[in-house]
C-alpha cells in the first residue's frame, strides 16, 4: 500500500533492541524515521513522549500517567506476548491501540523450558560445579529419574505449552495434565485437571499462563505444600505467578526445585534469597531469545503500528472497544 509520508514519531520506552533497522523499514512509507528509544528517567522523556504517535515497549510500564502525557498517541505495540505492564482500560479511555505479537517465540521459550528441566533433572548445574571442584564418578550421590517414567502438569496450553508438550512427548513422556480455563476438552494426549490435583500428582509443573489478577500467585504456599517430594516447578512464563516468599521455603526445605527465568521484580536484588539455593536453576527473562524471534518481534510489531497508521485496527488487537477509529 502507498501511503503519502507524514510527520510522524514512533519511541521506543524503556530497553529495546541493538538497532531499529526492521521496524524503520517497515515504517518508512508512513513518515517514520528515525525510531527513537528513550528512557522514563531521560530529561528528553515528555518532549519525545509529547509527541509520540506510537510507543513500543518491551517490559517498561506504561502507566496512564504516561498515556495521559502521550497527546498524539494512537498505538501502543508490546513486544511480546504479556500486557499486563500495560495500562489497557486507560488506553481504550483514549483509544488508543494496544497490540501484542502472541505468535512470536513459542520454539524458544519452549526451549528455554525444556533446558531448566533437563539441568535439574539431569543435574547439570550441580554436577559441572562438583566436577570443577574435583569431584567423579558420584553418579548417585544425588537422585535422578528418567524423564520417561515422569508426569508433567502444564498450567495454561497456549502456543508456548503446545511447543513444549510435543518435546517432552519427544522424551518418552507419556502422562500429562493441563490445567487452563479455555479448554473444554482435553488435548490429543493430555487429560484435563485442576491446579491441586496438577500440584500433587505431578513430578513436573510447568507454567505457562498469562499473568492476570486471577493468576496472581496462582502458586501459593498451598500448591507448593501440595506438590510432591522432589517434583520441579518450572516458570518461564511470568514471575508473578509465583509466591516467591513461598517457594524460598519450600526449597530450603529441600522439598523441591525450581528452574526459573523470571521473577517478582526484574532484575531480583543481588542478596535475592533464591541466589544462594542449590535447588534452582535461574536465567535472566532471556527464554524469549534468539536471532529469529528478535526479528519476530521487531517486525510484527512494526506491522501492527503500520495497520494503524493506513486506518485499520491491529491484528492482534488487545484492549478492544465497541467503535473503532
Amino acid at each position: 500500500m502507498n501511503v503519502e509520508p507524514a510527520d510522524r514519531h514512533v519511541i521506543v520506552v524503556g530497553p529495546g533492541y541493538d538497532h531499529y533497522r526492521t521496524e524503520e523499514a517497515v515504517l518508512r512509507p508512513y513518515g517514520v524515521a528515525p525510531i527513537a528509544r528513550i528512557d522514563p528517567d531521560d530529561p528528553a522523556f515528555e518532549t519525545h513522549l509529547g509527541r509520540a504517535d506510537a510507543i513500543l515497549v518491551r517490559d517498561t510500564p506504561i502507566t496512564a500517567a504516561t498515556i495521559e502525557g502521550a497527546p498524539r498517541l494512537r498505538v501502543i505495540a508490546r513486544y511480546g506476548i504479556g500486557v499486563d505492564n500495560v495500562d489497557l482500560e486507560a488506553a481504550r479511555a483514549r483509544r488508543v491501540f494496544v497490540a501484542n505479537v502472541p505468535d512470536y517465540g513459542a520454539e524458544d521459550v519452549s526451549d528455554h523450558a525444556l533446558a531448566l528441566y533437563l539441568a535439574l533433572q539431569r543435574r547439570v548445574v550441580t554436577r559441572d560445579r562438583a566436577v570443577r571442584q574435583g569431584a567423579w564418578n558420584v553418579g548417585q550421590a544425588e537422585p535422578m529419574q528418567r524423564t520417561g517414567t515422569l508426569r508433567f502438569g502444564l498450567i495454561g496450553y497456549g502456543r508456548i505449552a503446545r511447543a513444549f508438550h510435543r518435546k517432552i512427548v519427544a522424551l518418552g513422556v507419556h502422562e500429562v495434565l493441563v490445567h487452563d480455563p479455555v479448554l473444554e476438552e482435553a488435548p490429543t494426549g493430555t487429560a484435563l485437571a485442576e491446579l491441586a490435583t496438577i500440584a500433587s500428582d505431578c513430578d513436573v509443573v510447568s507454567l505457562h499462563a498469562p499473568l492476570t489478577e486471577a493468576t496472581r500467585h496462582l502458586v501459593d504456599s498451598d500448591f507448593l505444600a501440595r506438590m510432591r517430594p522432589g517434583a520441579i516447578l518450572l516458570n518461564t512464563a511470568r514471575g508473578g505467578l509465583v509466591d516467591e516468599a513461598a517457594l524460598v521455603e519450600a526449597v530450603q526445605g529441600g522439598r523441591i526445585r525450581a528452574g526459573l527465568d523470571v521473577f517478582q521484580v526484574e532484575p531480583p536484588a543481588a542478596d535475592h534469597p533464591l541466589f544462594a539455593l542449590d535447588g534452582v536453576v535461574l536465567s535472566d527473562h532471556t527464554a524469549w531469545y534468539s536471532e529469529t524471534s528478535v526479528h519476530e518481534l521487531q517486525s510484527g510489531a512494526a506491522r501492527e503500528i503500520a495497520r494503524v497508521f493506513a486506518g485499520e485496527p491491529p491484528i492482534s488487537w488487545v484492549n478492544p472497544w465497541d467503535d473503532t477509529l
